[in-house]
């Protein structure tokens, strides 16, 4: 498994910052609400030094008792309004950062489940997982610490310089004094922790694409006896996210103290100077207290900026890995506007050729056609493209050259949804939801009724083990049906494939994985779902398509040998020889 490196570069990206901002439009007035705020926020806060030096200056120090309750009840009243300002600020912050990435992933899920199989090829799954589940709620950062915070942050900064600057400058230079010095370290810590971060992102989706592809592929993992070997892959993936963790933590334990220290170094200062300036009545008591309230308050933005900055940087990583998939053009062009209710079933092939890779064709020139309601049967080694024609005719993948055509259209020309809901597919490999058996068979179209359900269960024969089940059709066959047999979950898919009730009917290797008793209650089902319908076959057991109304035999993407059952015995040729092997029969 490759890992994933990803920079988040030098700068804060305003290109992905603007399109990320796009997501804000639908809720653009409580934005704006929010910026409000935010300018309230940063002017409230220091306006409280500053009626506290009032209030010390010219009515406790000339003991004005009708003047201090006055100003005790202005600043209470400010303080109360500060407070209520925070919490619309704090909340309303994460409300518009929850409301867009739940818009954002709403739309990621939707552009993946369009996306074509080939990107589904070439990237890990546990990837795709960490962009939707991690990287989004990394990405409500940027509303919630990011760009609000940071602009609240400046802003209350200028304000406090502004009214520090206006009370006395020689204070404000002594106050400020050390102020460089916290600039440089936040400097340092922000390049520092930058790094540490984007490691810890890397380290996260390694593990989450690690962990998702081997519980997945358990089974493997124990066929092979490779536990040992895959927990030592894993315990050093694990070392690695521990590593960068610790990393960022040493950042913060470093730069936090230092920050500190360099701000009790000014306010020292601060304090030194003003009460020199006290002594010889340059300043006042009320004018050095709040000083020291507003360095308090200059410092702790500056030092939370570097981590703020931080936090919109990581966010603006996960937005940029966020776009790059959204961005993703592997759509299936669906242009067609061809939508018929039902279609007949006449499959036809012509001149078809196809390459997962663009280079090496897998299916070469390939020719046939299927009348409505007949039976074509496709056989050929591991390779020879036989589940290639079914992905094809799905347009899971289009084709390099030649057409396919359905009642002679191309299905170039067919809604996407309107085709595939014409074509029924059973797999070799079923795969069931962790859901109940109803919703796995309607897939939660709610337009099927249990009635049609129950009716279709009844035709194939899984009726009587599904109600045998507890809570019959509401049991829940667990994670990949992993409480039923190979037999019942295909027996299901069947039932799946009925209620939707397609004319086109593809059955890829439905019956390889079953033992002997359980392929004739099966071949049973098999017949019903294929009455009336075109089917069209995948098998290695040649007993189960010897009445199939043509055979086509593949051979390295190419068709060897096309016929009857009785037509191909009878050419001595590849199908031949596979039927000696199958049933053991003397040279």
């Amino acid at each position: 498994m490759d890992k994933e490196k990803v920079s988040s570069g030098d700068i804060v990206d305003l290109h992905i910052l603007r399109r990320i901002f796009q997501f804000v439009k639908p809720y653009i007035k409580r934005f704006y609400l929010l910026v409000f705020l935010t300018i309230l926020v940063a002017f409230l806060a220091p306006a409280v030094p500053l009626l506290i030096q009032k209030t010390i200056d010219n009515y406790i120090l000339i003991s004005n008792y009708q003047g201090l309750v006055h100003m005790l009840f202005l600043l209470i009243g400010l303080l109360i309004a500060q407070g209520i300002a925070q919490y619309f600020h704090t909340y309303l912050s994460g409300w518009l950062g929850q409301h867009v990435i739940r818009d954002i992933r709403i739309q990621l899920y939707q552009h993946l489940v369009s996306l074509r199989l080939k990107f589904f090829d070439r990237t890990p799954i546990g990837r795709l997982v960490t962009r939707t589940i991690s990287d989004i709620e990394t990405l409500s950062d940027i509303f919630t610490q990011g760009v609000a915070a940071i602009i609240g942050d400046i802003l209350q900064i200028l304000v406090i310089l502004g009214v520090m600057f206006y009370i006395d400058w020689k204070l404000t230079l002594i106050s400020l004094s050390t102020f460089p010095l916290l600039i440089i370290s936040t400097y340092v810590f922000k390049e520092k922790i930058k790094v540490a971060f984007n490691e810890v992102r890397n380290a996260v989706s390694n593990l989450n694409a690690f962990v998702q592809e081997h519980i997945t592929g358990m089974n493997i993992v124990q066929i092979f006896s490779s536990e040992q070997r895959e927990y030592d892959k894993f315990v050093a993936i694990n070392e690695e996210h521990k590593r960068a963790h610790i990393k960022s933590v040493m950042y913060y334990s470093i730069y936090f103290p230092v920050a500190e220290v360099i701000q009790a170094t000014g306010i020292g200062l601060l304090v030194w100077y003003g009460a020199r300036g006290v002594l010889y009545e340059e300043v006042t008591i009320g004018i050095l207290i709040a000083f020291i309230m507003y360095i308090n308050m200059f410092f702790r933005p500056v030092r939370q900026i570097a981590d703020r900055f931080n936090t919109l940087q990581l966010g603006i990583v996960s937005s940029s890995r966020i776009l790059n998939i959204l961005d993703t053009k592997e759509h299936i062009p669906d242009n067609g506007h061809y939508a018929p209710e039902k279609v007949q079933g006449q499959v036809a092939f012509k001149n078809v050729w196809f390459a997962y890779n663009e280079r090496d064709y897998v299916l070469k020139n390939i020719n046939f056609e299927v009348e409505a309601g007949k039976t074509l049967a496709l056989v050929g080694a591991t390779g020879a493209g036989k589940s290639s024609i079914i992905n094809l005719l799905n347009r899971f993948y289009d084709i390099n050259r030649g057409e396919i055509s359905i009642d002679g259209v191309d299905i170039k020309d067919f809604d996407l949804s309107s085709l595939r809901a014409n074509i029924g597919v059973v797999l070799q490999d079923v795969f069931l939801f962790s859901d109940t058996i109803e919703q796995n068979i309607t897939l939660g179209n709610k337009d099927i009724s249990r009635e049609k359900i129950i009716e279709a269960a009844e035709l194939v024969g899984a009726r009587k083990f599904i109600e045998r089940l507890p809570g019959g059709f509401e049991y829940n066959v667990m994670e990949r049906g992993a409480t039923l047999s190979v037999g019942q979950r295909q027996l299901i898919s069947f039932v799946r494939a009925m209620v939707y009730d397609p004319k086109i009917i593809v059955l890829d290797e439905a019956t390889s994985s079953v033992d002997t008793e359980t392929e004739e209650l099966i071949q049973e089902a098999i017949g019903k779902l294929m009455k009336g319908r075109t089917s069209i076959v995948i098998a290695h057991r040649l007993s189960t398509i010897q009445s199939a109304d043509q055979i086509l035999v593949l051979d390295h993407g190419e068709i060897k040998e096309r016929g009857t059952h009785n037509e191909l015995l009878t050419l001595n040729g590849y199908y031949s020889q596979l039927h000696r092997m199958q049933y053991k029969e003397v040279i």
